[in-house]
């Protein structure tokens, strides 16, 4: 089963107006998991795909849907793929890739058949990103010890953290596809700060890991004109590319940034200081 949600793109200064339950329905993704179905949100933001995919009794084959108007998923489209539960694997046209949590997989234009399937006595999750690609890249897993690995932050400012970048230009080659995780240390809560806009790319975020009955605080808008999102764990947000993403916890917690775009140039940013925030 497959589900598709279509987001159309928000003007920035239209946004300025949303009220909490128009913020949420234009960019908030609440049910990415549900027991062997594949839930995918179309966003108009560069025509990025946020989906989850959650094998339970049977095995999932990833359909192409309307909105592409092809006769399979990756006729014109990349993808990214990270476990975010048990172990599980993922079979891309015959060749199977097994993934612990954590763990990504790149799939390119026009491969014909994606399945997913959680191991033998386990909960398989799958977070997945799907951008239109115009060249055929080969399949590639990489783990954590594949990952570049990046310190970042100061508990001083509760923001210590560690970033994976996985699905990167300087890892795996990609048409505009980049996907990373990045994990908050204990004590630590905030994440990208100081925030950041790029207007060459969209980001989808997405929080999981968070300890239960917990919260997060997803900050988002222009730099100068701020709104925020309340979520739980194992859901996203869509980003655009006029907006701020970033964010603090009521405990630490896990995210997966993946982005689309212009541009490969992960340090491509334009930098907003804390106290330039409105």
């Amino acid at each position: 089963m497959t589900k598709v949600d279509f987001r159309y793109a928000s003007n920035p200064v239209d946004a300025r107006s949303y009220d909490t339950e128009a913020i949420r329905s234009h960019f908030l993704i609440e049910s990415l998991f549900k027991a062997d179905s594949i839930q995918l949100t179309y966003s108009m933001y560069d025509r990025y795909i946020v989906g989850g995919v959650m094998p339970v009794s049977k095995a999932l084959k990833l359909e192409t849907i309307d909105e592409l108007k092809s006769e399979n998923f990756l006729d014109r489209r990349e993808l990214g793929i990270i476990n975010v539960g048990g172990d599980g694997k993922v079979t891309v046209d015959g060749e199977t890739f097994e993934l612990k949590k954590k763990e990504a997989l790149y799939v390119g234009k026009d491969n014909k058949e994606v399945i997913f399937e959680s191991a033998d006595g386990q909960q398989a999750l799958f977070y997945i990103n799907s951008a239109p690609a115009h060249m055929a890249f080969p399949t590639k897993k990489v783990g954590k010890e594949d990952a570049e690995v990046i310190q970042l932050g100061d508990e001083k400012y509760a923001n210590k953290r560690i970033l994976n970048k996985l699905i990167v230009n300087s890892i795996v080659e990609t048409c505009q596809l980049q996907m990373g995780l990045t994990e908050l240390l204990p004590g630590n809560v905030w994440n990208t700060m100081p925030a950041h806009t790029h207007a060459r790319r969209m980001e989808a975020y997405f929080y999981f890991d968070l300890e239960e009955g917990q919260t997060i605080c997803h900050l988002m808008g222009e730099p100068q004109h701020t709104r925020h999102i309340f979520l739980q764990s194992n859901q996203a947000v869509l980003s655009p590319e006029w907006s701020i993403h970033s964010g603090s916890g009521t405990s630490n917690y896990s995210f997966i940034w993946g982005m689309a775009g212009e541009n490969l140039d992960y340090g491509d940013m334009d930098m907003c200081s804390p106290d330039e925030l409105k």
